[in-house]
């Protein structure tokens, strides 16, 4: 069985890319984020403590983002997945994270990243 809680449109500002002035100024991201858990407990208990709290993943999400500096889509994407499989009951992660604003100089409304990482105990 495979139950998941899905996470659409979570922006956040962030110092992320290779150029220098992607560097120097925060620029939009956005994530998406389908967590892999059993809910079946928390169906039936109806108790927060028996699912994953969706308000601390976001806040992971957000924290790395505003927080950290990276060069590539790619380690904020991994760093998201690390953070977000530490969590109780996680068993998988299916993650996009969209630069809205790639520096480009052709019309490109995103460039994106997206990975599938598993729980390995």
């Amino acid at each position: 069985m495979t139950d998941r809680i899905e996470l659409k449109g979570i922006r956040a500002l962030g110092t992320i890319g290779v150029l220098p002035e992607e560097q120097e100024r925060a620029q939009p991201f956005e994530v998406d984020i389908t967590v892999e858990s059993d809910l079946s407990t928390s169906g039936q208990t109806d108790s927060l403590h028996d699912t994953v709290n969706y308000a601390e993943v976001t806040e992971i999400i957000v924290s790395i983002i505003t927080n950290e500096k990276h060069l590539l889509l790619e380690r904020v994407v991994e760093r998201i997945a690390e953070e977000t499989l530490e969590l109780d009951l996680v068993d998988a992660v299916n993650i996009t994270i969209k630069k809205l604003r790639p520096p480009v100089p052709h019309h490109l409304e995103y460039s994106a990243v997206s990975i599938r990482r598993e729980y390995k105990p």
